[in-house]
């Protein structure tokens, strides 16, 4: 008897697998199949019946006679007619991150759960990187679900269409966990699903959910749990969202085992969190990993660190002398002074307050340094080095650190 393929193994072989299957009889694929495959189920009458969930291939047609994972696929097995099975119900919209839905799709159908999308016309969609993808259902047929998932991206859009917010509003009542990714929370806000709870999204828009009334948020999440109400960090992060809410359902072994089948390295209580890096105490585009500096010119050379330092290496073409270059960095560095310095945590810490505090500019030597608290009231401090660049006439290399006190500098 042979043992459930990998996912790996499936995507490799099935190619190869769909021709062979045709040519193989019902008493050859018994034999190579656990649960044992059931040709007939109308033979064994009020026996229970289970089958692969919808996956597009020859499987499909396979039915089984116990629960346990499909011999050809590898999917779990769920009972004929989604009886008694979690479903999910995922709303599209123009625009919507795609990672946003396939990750926690991809954690969910592992799962053995039932997804499905819902969006406002059973047109198809033009989602970012222009996929493009056709819904399932629309407001007006959806069918009843467990979990309505609403992912990010063209939310502004979303948050102004006043048919899928009423939608929205209806069908959580009806679900008994809402989960958002990425600026999906903000679509929620606009719900007032978010009123009188905690909440995270994206990197560098965490603060912007303050706009909404008597919501707290949290930087330090990858996603936070409320009850019925989850909102999630950006990207990546719905996947944890979405296995924690498979641990809720159906306890955390069956998490764990789908992320393994996902070969992904879950940590239900990781410390990585986009927003908790240190590089948010960079000016401007270099807190995205983008030298967009207002006023300058520049190619990103590296950037790297952690929560408690971080230094940003860039090649600059303009403004071209090291005075020039020196006097932009201080105007962005003071302009962003107040960003995630100031924020209120879910831990109520009071805010730090604007505490920046230049030292002396030596033009001479091409050095800036700066200081201050962060909103847990952590003092930091902050190094700007100019230089020409090796080799290239007209370029400074600049280089810009922020390192928490009591910790090293990179090397």
């Amino acid at each position: 008897m042979c043992s459930p393929v990998n996912r790996r193994s499936f995507v490799a072989s099935m190619a190869a697998l769909v021709p062979a299957y045709a040519l193989l009889s019902p008493t050859r694929l018994m034999a190579a199949s656990s649960p044992t495959l059931r040709t007939n189920p109308a033979r064994i009458a009020g026996a229970p019946v289970y089958v692969c969930p919808p996956c597009g291939l020859p499987c499909d047609k396979l039915t089984f006679d116990k629960p346990g994972s499909c011999p050809q696929c590898g999917m779990t097995l769920i009972p004929a007619g989604g009886e008694g099975v979690t479903t999910v119900a995922m709303l599209l919209y123009p625009g919507v991150e795609i990672i946003d839905i396939s990750g926690p799709w991809e954690a969910f159908g592992t799962a053995g759960f039932l997804v499905h999308t819902v969006a406002e016309k059973p047109d198809p969609l033009t989602l970012v990187f222009n996929q493009k993808v056709l819904p399932d259902y629309t407001f007006e047929n959806s069918p009843q679900a467990d979990i309505l998932l609403v992912p990010g991206g063209g939310y502004t859009q979303a948050m102004q269409n006043p048919r899928l917010i009423q939608w929205l509003q209806s069908k959580s009542k009806d679900v008994s966990y809402v989960m958002s990714v990425c600026t999906g929370a903000f679509v929620l806000g606009q719900a007032g699903l978010l009123a009188g709870q905690t909440a995270t999204c994206t990197y560098g828009m965490v603060d912007d959910l303050l706009a909404f009334p008597n919501v707290k948020v949290v930087h330090n999440q990858r996603f936070v749990d409320n009850g019925k109400i989850i909102t999630t960090g950006g990207l990546t992060s719905g996947i944890d969202g979405a296995l924690h809410l498979i641990s809720r359902v159906d306890g955390v072994g069956a998490a764990q085992a789908a992320a393994l089948n996902m070969e992904y390295r879950w940590e239900p209580d990781s410390q990585f969190v986009r927003s908790a890096l240190a590089d948010r105490f960079l000016p401007d585009g270099l807190a995205f990993g983008k030298p967009r500096l207002q006023g300058m010119e520049a190619k990103l050379v590296s950037t790297e660190g952690n929560t408690d330092r971080w230094e940003a290496k860039m090649l600059v073409s303009a403004p071209r002398t090291q005075a020039e270059v020196l006097g932009v960095l201080r105007t962005r560095i003071a302009a962003n002074a107040g960003r995630n310095t100031q924020s209120m945590t879910a831990s109520n810490v009071s805010p730090a307050g604007n505490a920046l505090k230049f030292g002396p500019t030596n033009t001479g030597s091409g050095k800036l340094g700066w200081a201050f608290t962060d909103e847990k009231g952590r003092s930091w401090h902050g190094q700007g080095l100019v230089a020409p660049a090796s080799g290239m006439s007209g370029r400074m290399m600049v280089t810009l650190r922020v390192v928490r006190d009591g910790h090293k500098t990179a090397s």
